[in-house]
């Protein structure tokens, strides 16, 4: 009995003079564990006298519960300890000025949409829209577009189960608007467009914008003088321009256009292959077949339209050499605009 006193002393000293969370394990260990001092107490019990045996073990069990407390308690003033030093190190100055919010940018793209859209909005154009899933009359056939040309072909086209598709161009708003009033005209259509392409200058899907003027009297030259009008206003600058002889179904006749490098000032460099021109987009009289399609009088009316990539647009205005730049969403790349 005398020695579980001053066991119980000795353990008690020991465990309060713990100064860290392995040190109390030890001790702990040393006394409760399984070959501790205490367990080694209670398997001797046996060796007492019968009659002396449930005093001795009352002994022990109460010894026992006392150096548990004890434990406890240690244990609780060394993680407050431990707490306070941590939130002592991490102590925050609430004087210090905030971090604040980065201002945000509108991408690239939006800010070319809005540059078209506010020139052609001074030439007196209206902006059209149009489903994106179209049919393959508004697609194809009313653009003189025939059934084996090779645009229709699924290298090109996504298609649906049901024969519906992903508009491979804008002009189905044209169409759509041709149908559902009467000339004069003067829209413009700008959205997302998909083809089965990729490689470093195509995307499956990009942007597109498409103009189509409609009236009495409509000619080459107006298609001219507007393209050459926005061309040079949206480039801010005297860009030179060049109309070539082109073919496209739903115009004649048709032409696409170029304008001069604007990186190498038309002397040649790797971005126009030594050419000195850049090729910007398509044009051309609205074709015939188009308007019998729609059921607009083409003795009466003539017009033109014209389609160019958003994209190539943006890429040409900023001095953005590659496409997926546009797509990747690095913030380092959009802050810049």
């Amino acid at each position: 009995m005398n020695e579980l006193d001053e066991l119980l002393l000795h353990a008690e000293s020991q465990i309060r003079q713990a100064n860290d969370l392995k040190s109390l394990d030890h001790y702990r260990v040393s006394y409760l564990g399984k070959k501790g001092q205490l367990t080694e107490y209670l398997k001797n019990l046996g060796q007492l006298p019968a009659e002396e045996r449930p005093i001795a073990g009352q002994k022990v069990n109460a010894i026992k519960q006392k150096i548990q407390v004890i434990l406890e308690e240690r244990l609780t003033a060394l993680k407050e300890t431990e707490i306070n030093s941590q939130l002592s190190a991490e102590s925050i100055d609430v004087t210090l000025p905030g971090r604040g919010q980065l201002p945000g940018s509108i991408h690239p793209i939006t800010k070319t949409r809005e540059r078209l859209e506010a020139l052609f909005g001074q030439m007196g154009f209206t902006m059209m829209d149009g489903p994106e899933i179209e049919d393959d009359h508004h697609n194809f056939a009313a653009l003189n577009i025939p059934e084996l040309h090779p645009a229709r072909t699924m290298q090109d086209t996504f298609y649906f189960p049901d024969g519906s598709l992903l508009r491979t161009h804008m002009s189905p708003v044209q169409i759509r608007t041709m149908e559902q009033a009467a000339p004069p005209f003067r829209i413009i259509a700008m959205g997302r467009v998909y083809r089965r392409e990729f490689d470093l200058t195509h995307t499956p899907m990009f942007h597109q914008i498409e103009g189509l003027m409609i009236d009495e009297n409509v000619s080459f030259s107006d298609l001219k003088g507007i393209l050459i009008h926005l061309l040079q206003n949206f480039f801010e600058t005297e860009v030179p321009i060049r109309f070539r002889p082109s073919y496209f179904p739903f115009t004649e006749p048709s032409a696409e256009v170029d304008i001069g490098c604007l990186s190498c000032k038309s002397k040649g460099c790797r971005i126009c292959k030594n050419t000195g021109w850049l090729e910007v987009l398509g044009c051309g009289m609205v074709h015939p077949n188009v308007f019998t399609a729609v059921g607009i009088d083409t003795e009466r009316y003539s017009g033109w339209a014209f389609g160019a990539g958003i994209d190539r647009l943006t890429m040409l205005r900023y001095g953005i050499s590659d496409l997926r730049a546009l797509f990747e969403n690095d913030l380092r790349f959009l802050r810049q605009f």
